[in-house]
């Protein structure tokens, strides 16, 4: 659910996404709120009660563009599927790999972007089921963020990509940062491709990426480390 459809197209119609959504491995829809708006203008937004600066987005749009989700979903007989609905937003708890793979879990995941001010806390509190931030800083709007999050929601769903040991070993999903990987030329600029790794001895190989995820992570990711202990 968006003022801004198109930007939220284009970013997840490339790449590893943009196959998905053709392959039919995932099925991204985009909602324009303004479309649902009740007034002949087709506004979304409003003044703040109490004052302030900024616009905010009206509840009424919004909810008429939520219920005519569920009422799609319901005419193709999937209204009984679990579902999440989740407004990016930067009160939310931070996205991580975790919560992307809770996710990943439900059948349908409904994304808010808000703008401007952000939205009538009302419509948060009535349809909205956890907010979501993708860091500690302030953007114009959610639609880069929940574009973020269908990223990495997708890319664990079955089908997205060819294998599941291409997220299973990535970087943080490993619970440490991945090892460092190489690839042609053997020599660059002088520096060679580690010994090991053309050495054909796969559990050498092994040991040495384990070694150095471990010590990547400790010189720039220490809190990974800590996170697992605890």
């Amino acid at each position: 659910m968006t003022l801004f459809p198109d930007l939220v197209d284009y970013v997840l119609s490339e790449s590893i996404i943009g196959r998905a959504r053709k392959s039919g491995a995932i099925d991204v829809r985009l909602h324009n709120i303004r479309d649902y708006s009740e007034d002949k203008h087709r506004r979304v937004d409003d003044t703040p009660y109490g004052g302030g600066k900024g616009m905010l987005m009206m509840a009424p749009p919004i909810y008429n563009c939520y219920k005519a989700i569920l009422d799609g979903q319901a005419s193709e007989g999937v209204e009984n599927t679990s579902r999440r609905v989740i407004y990016m937003s930067p009160a939310g708890k931070v996205l991580n790999q975790k919560k992307a793979q809770e996710l990943a879990m439900y059948d349908n995941v409904i994304i808010l972007c808000g703008h401007y001010e952000g939205v009538d806390r009302r419509i948060i509190d009535e349809i909205v089921d956890e907010e979501i931030s993708i860091g500690d800083f302030v953007l114009t709007g959610g639609e880069i963020p929940a574009t973020i999050l269908v990223d990495c929601v997708s890319r664990l769903v079955d089908g997205v990509l060819s294998d599941p040991e291409c997220y299973e070993k990535e970087s943080i999903s490993s619970g440490m940062l991945e090892y460092p990987q190489y690839t042609r030329p053997y020599e660059f600029h002088g520096v060679k491709v580690p010994d090991v790794l053309i050495s054909g001895h796969h559990a050498n190989i092994d040991k040495w990426r384990d070694d150095s995820a471990r010590r990547l992570t400790e010189e720039q990711r220490p809190d990974l480390l800590e996170t697992e202990k605890n």
